[in-house]
This record gives C-alpha cells, structure tokens and sequence, in this order.
C-alpha cells in the first residue's frame, strides 16, 4: 500500500496555535506526563511562546494542512558557539505530527525544512534529541541522514 504524501505550508507559529501545539506535544505517554491539557490552556504556554516568538535565534513553526489545521510543528534553535572553529549549530526540537496525519511526510517536510534553515544560517551542525524508547523516531531520523553520535543526559527539576 503506497501512501500519499501530504502537502504542507510551513509557517512561525502564531499565539492562536499554542492548544495546537501543546496537543501534539501531549499525545504519547511521555508527553502526556509532562504537559496540561486543563481547559482553559495554562498561561505558562503562552508566556512561553512569547518568550520563544521574541528570541532571533529561535523560530517554532507549524505545518498547516490546505484546510487550514495545525497538523505538526517543530522548534529550530541557531546555537553560536566557540567550537569547530566558532561554528553555529542548529538544534531541532519537539518534532510532531498530529497523529492521525502520520506516515505522510509531513514530519520530513519539516525537518527538511528545519536543515534547510540551518544552512542558511551557516551552521555546521544540526543536532536533535529523541527519547530512547521513540525507536520508531530513530529510525526516522537516520532515514533522512541523522547519525547516532552522543549520549543525551539530562537532569529534570
């Protein structure tokens, strides 16, 4: 059976996308132990996302479908640094895709977006972060070019 790719538009994110936004990120297990769905949206969503929307180096965008939903987002962070001679790197985060939208392409379609970006931002590397129980995640990953390379540690508060 051959599915049929998606077309999406790639846009920043606006304040009205934030419930979008944290639906996606709260539909697994994992999010759903981090996020609040409570109605109406916790404040602290929107005080992130201005924080996220006045910062250059940051750029949250969403896939929009042609019906006008929110169908997948992602977060692109442009990281100067001193090493590999003064390099930016590029740091993907909190990809999504709605769920009844996946095995489109629409995640490719971001994340090729998102290395796109960081080419023309002159970085040198682009670098994400998966949970290790996301193997369906890894694999997609490595398909469009990912490498494992490091350990990810973290300490939450």
């Amino acid at each position: 059976m051959t599915k049929i790719a998606t077309q999406v538009t790639i846009r920043h994110a606006r304040r009205d996308d934030v419930g979008a936004i944290v639906l996606m990120l709260a539909d697994d297990a994992l999010g759903r132990a981090r996020e609040l769905l409570d109605e109406p949206l916790p404040a602290s969503y929107v005080h992130a996302f201005d924080r996220l929307d006045a910062d250059p180096n940051i750029q949250l965008v969403v896939a929009q479908d042609d019906s006008g939903a929110v169908v997948g987002c992602l977060q692109l962070c442009i990281l100067p640094g001193l090493s590999s001679r003064g390099a930016s790197r590029a740091l993907i985060e909190d990809v999504r895709v709605a769920s009844h939208c996946r095995g489109r392409g629409i995640g490719e379609q971001l994340v090729q977006w998102a290395i796109a970006q960081a080419r023309a931002r002159d970085c040198r590397l682009v670098e994400l972060l998966t949970h290790h129980t996301r193997v369906d995640a890894q694999r997609f990953y490595e398909r469009l070019g990912f490498q494992r390379s490091h350990v990810g540690m973290t300490i939450r508060f």
